[in-house]
């Protein structure tokens, strides 16, 4: 659960100027096995911030995800969690499988990338993977422990789980509307929406809008505005948070009721978003 607004993704460039040089797109798949674990870094960045779908560079990317070169002194992997990043912006599924072999990573932030670029990806066969990690903090169908819990990214698996529709779960993620750590239970409240579509858990979310910390404030905009609950049009207005961040969630309400809409005309819930958006320019 980002707090932070997606950005617009501009059109992938056929060269960027970086440190005085320019960096074409040829360069940036040849850097991905670059000596140079800086440029490597980087160069996976840029192919997932600018959608790069070349065959040679996803296959590297996917190469990358095994890297062993570049490692904290934590024991962190940080061009698996770019290329892992980057897999998921770009779409191609053949990273479907790598990525759930990352799952098993010792690095939480590389099983974190992960479980975000297979909600992206959106194939189904990697819920057994997210649920093995999820079961990590469950004994049974109840929560091990009452202390915050940062073994495994709880907020991507659970969000994860819900754009994939994994009804089957439903018991296993309930127990975590009663997480410790905030963010964990907004995840949890947007995903079991996503799965019953039942107000009692948008209205969660609803009421999160109204807490006392900005961070949180802008988290629970955008899982609103991911799972499109209309009801919360006039809170997301009100609440006490960066105007563009308010439209970016207002936005995702909008989407979801314009794909609701069969007609060539708009329904009255759009409309009210349209109006709320408009208040706010």
């Amino acid at each position: 659960m980002n707090p932070n607004p997606q950005k617009i993704e501009d059109s992938p460039p056929t060269e960027l100027a970086i440190g005085g040089e320019s960096l074409t797109l040829e360069q940036a798949i040849a850097n991905l096995e670059s000596t140079d674990l800086g440029l490597r870094f980087y160069a996976a960045w840029w192919l997932g911030r600018f959608r790069i779908s070349e065959a040679d560079a996803v296959t590297k990317l996917i190469k990358a995800l095994e890297d062993e070169a570049d490692r904290t002194p934590e024991g962190g992997y940080p061009l698996r969690r770019n290329a892992a990043r980057a897999l998921g912006k770009i779409g191609d599924r053949q990273a479907v499988l790598p990525l759930i072999a990352c799952l098993d990573c010792s690095d939480v932030y590389v099983r974190e990338a992960a479980a975000q670029s297979l909600e992206m990806l959106g194939n189904p066969v990697c819920i057994p993977a997210l649920i093995k990690l999820l079961k990590v903090g469950l004994e049974g169908e109840q929560l091990i422990s009452k202390q915050p819990d940062l073994s495994q990214p709880y907020e991507a698996i659970l969000e994860a789980l819900g754009s994939l529709q994994a009804t089957e779960f439903i018991p296993l993620i309930k127990p975590f509307l009663e997480h410790p750590i905030e963010l964990v239970q907004y995840a949890a409240a947007r995903a079991l929406y996503q799965l019953t579509q039942e107000p009692v858990y948008g209205e969660r979310l609803v009421q999160a809008l109204a807490g006392d910390k900005l961070q949180l404030r802008r988290a629970v905009l955008a899982d609103i505005g991911a799972i499109g609950y209309l009801p919360a049009a006039e809170a997301i207005a009100q609440t006490l948070a960066e105007n563009s961040l308010k439209l970016i969630s207002l936005k995702g309400l909008l989407e979801h009721q314009v794909n609701l809409t069969t007609a060539n005309t708009l329904s009255e819930g759009a409309i009210k978003v349209m109006n709320l958006m408009d208040s706010l320019l």
